[in-house]
């Protein structure tokens, strides 16, 4: 099998040996039935989907960080699509013009890939070298369990999070599209109890999202956190932030042309759901690109959820939270 292509890399074990040390500890490994039917293995202190475990150890032990890289982090459904179309479009806006966006035909999940299932596809070990600088990566994985070279180099990582509320809905619809219709789904009230208990893909949330909060207020210079309510109520404002933050701050005649406010509405969600790429088009790995625009909004969660249900959750999450500084932002 190939061997990756990364001359930074270290030696590694070859690409049948690692597979299979990754099948061996996968079999000793806790699992938990995910709502969709799929299976969900307890590694590392949090819960990874069946098919993301083994592309996660992968990423884990062969990912090489450069200085220049972008990493894209956050909890499911939380707005990583919104996030990977404005990190690509501020990155790449000398590149292209906006009437040139390679997000008018492609989308962001294809242009932006996930770390953890790039380095498991197929067994394959993905050419990194190719990727233009600089390098736009995405990941779910929590802070602790980060790959040591992306944590000990000067690459920045760009965290976002939702409230859970609307995080879980989202999620729940998300899995119910993706399902495979031979496997039987969860009811939303046994979705609702495991993650009160904390059983959900990459969580326990809190767990998640206090791992780069306090990475975060450690290492400012190198970790920028946002919350998705912010993004909603304040786009130009953030959209300036994440520029500066990335290195590529937009110049006084770029503010006077309106620069920002054109990339926070060819970014916005109205924008990318109407586009034909995102109504009727595939991902390379087949999933349909609709079921990343369902909604977008904020408070969804009370169509769904009943009074007492939102009042359970909020008060794990205070618990969970307290005396850490953080708390999500409600509808």
């Amino acid at each position: 099998m190939e061997k990756n292509a990364e001359s930074s890399q270290a030696p590694t074990p070859g690409e049948e040996d690692l597979s299979k040390e990754i099948e061996e500890l996968v079999l000793n490994l806790p699992t938990e039935k995910n709502w969709d039917g799929s299976y969900l293995y307890q590694y590392q202190g949090f819960w990874c989907p069946s098919r993301h475990i083994h592309g996660t150890i992968s990423f884990q032990r062969r990912f090489q960080a450069q200085d220049t890289d972008i990493i894209l982090t956050s909890f499911p459904k939380s707005g990583t699509t919104w996030l990977k179309a404005l990190t690509f479009t501020i990155v790449n806006r000398f590149r292209y013009e906006l009437k040139d966006s390679p997000l008018l035909t492609t989308s962001p999940h294809d242009l932006l890939p996930v770390n953890q299932i790039q380095h498991s596809t197929h067994n394959q070990t993905p050419t990194l070298e190719e990727f233009p600088t600089p390098r736009i990566f995405a990941t779910h994985i929590p802070y602790a369990s980060l790959p040591v070279s992306i944590v000990n180099s000067n690459c920045r990582i760009v965290y976002i999070c939702r409230n859970p509320l609307d995080q879980f809905i989202s999620n729940w619809h998300f899995l119910l599209e993706l399902r495979e219709q031979t496997k039987e789904p969860i009811s939303l009230d046994e979705a609702f109890e495991m993650i009160c208990n904390g059983i959900q893909a990459f969580g326990p949330i809190w767990d998640h999202v206090l791992g780069y909060w306090k990475a975060s207020a450690e290492k400012p210079h190198k970790i920028l956190f946002l919350k998705y309510e912010d993004l909603k109520v304040g786009i130009n404002f953030y959209v300036k932030k994440l520029a500066d933050f990335l290195g590529c701050p937009f110049s006084k005649e770029e503010e006077s042309r309106n620069v920002i406010e054109e990339i926070s509405k060819f970014c916005s969600f109205d924008n990318m759901k109407k586009l034909e790429v995102n109504k009727n088009g595939r991902l390379n790995d087949g999933i349909k690109t609709k079921v990343f625009f369902r909604k977008g909004l904020v408070g969804d969660h009370t169509n769904y959820l009943n009074s007492s249900m939102s009042e359970r959750l909020d008060k794990i999450l205070e618990e969970k939270l307290g005396g850490s500084g953080f708390t999500f932002k409600k509808p």
